[in-house]
């Protein structure tokens, strides 16, 4: 079993001479010392990957941890905990998902409390992810999350919280498993999403825009020479001011675009609403619908097929299986 530390708050201290907040200092080596009961779970080594708040962490951090977790993976280690920031753990959760393909299980999990604090949660969970990794019903699941005692799928793990230890969900599908007196319990089965195999060799751009009230879409604006791609996330089922129509007509016949919905749960419709506007006509014009998939994933799914150098048709077939 390998424990690589990416930082995050369940590393986080301060120092001797501050009281002005934490930061990330401790190594794997320190959080795995925390918690004694790991030694009666598996034979633990450690890797210190990165040291810096999630909110920090890039794509291609991930890409080549994704790289180094393969390798590790074909040299005999049979399962992995990646220790990071909530900030993006949805993310780098999701984008890891694409780019480890391997059997050994992969699951992520952090703390919302550092450890000088009261009931700091990073010794749980960081007991409760190893389980996870350790159990046999975990492998070839692809890459998971785990929380409070919760196994989530990547795909669908979001941070629903800013500061509470219940900080996870999974609000299309709940969660897949969790773990009880030592052992990582799956609910039901479920296919690995498809992956995305061609290193991330090209560099693109792909922005966000999220719909809101009264907004012109003045962000819009030439837009189409800034990005090789945008995700917009849309009110409701996939609808956005009749403001924005036009522009994103523009784009989408530039560069692709994505639409998801703003909700959080719930999948962008095809053909109920006809409005200017509605989903039935953003489509129409062009823009490609993201389904079940949130409008952060959708992003890193658009953006890692840019990098590998995928063409339109590649990147409209990647979001079929979320549709």
């Amino acid at each position: 079993m390998l424990i690589v530390a990416l930082g995050g708050t369940i590393a986080m201290t301060a120092s001797p001479s501050s009281h002005t907040g934490v930061s990330p200092k401790l190594t794997a080596k320190d959080l795995i010392s925390a918690v004694p009961a790991l030694g009666r779970v598996a034979e633990i080594e450690t890797l210190d990957f990165r040291q810096c708040p999630g909110a920090s962490l890039t794509v291609d951090d991930i890409a080549e941890l994704a790289a180094r977790l393969r390798q590790e993976a074909l040299d005999g280690v049979e399962g992995f905990v990646i220790t990071q920031g909530t900030d993006t753990l949805e993310e780098t959760a999701y984008l890891l998902d694409l780019l480890y393909r391997e059997e050994a299980p992969v699951v992520l999990t952090g703390a919302m409390r550092n450890p000088s604090m009261a009931g700091a949660d990073g010794p749980a969970n960081l007991f409760a992810a190893t389980c996870t990794a350790t159990s046999p019903q975990a492998r070839g699941r692809g890459v998971l999350a785990v929380f409070a005692d919760e196994i989530h799928a990547a795909r669908h793990v979001r941070k629903v919280h800013s500061t509470s230890t219940g900080a996870f969900a999974s609000p299309s599908a709940g969660p897949v498993g969790g773990v009880v007196e030592d052992t990582a319990h799956f609910h039901f089965a479920f296919d690995r999403i498809p992956g995305i195999v061609q290193p991330l060799h090209r560099q693109a751009e792909v922005e966000l825009v999220e719909a809101t009230l009264g907004s012109s879409g003045v962000l819009l604006d030439g837009l189409e020479q800034r990005v090789d791609g945008l995700v917009v996330a849309a009110f409701g089922a996939g609808h956005v001011p009749a403001q924005w129509v036009t522009r994103l007509e523009v784009i989408a016949s530039r560069v692709p675009v994505v639409l998801a919905t703003r909700t959080g749960a719930g999948r962008t419709l095809t053909g109920t609403y006809a409005f200017a506007g509605s989903e039935k006509d953003l489509l129409s014009r062009g823009l490609i619908r993201s389904g079940c998939l949130d409008a952060r994933k959708a992003r890193l799914l658009l953006l890692a097929h840019l990098r590998s150098g995928s063409g339109r048709a590649t990147i409209e077939s990647a979001f079929i299986p979320y549709c």
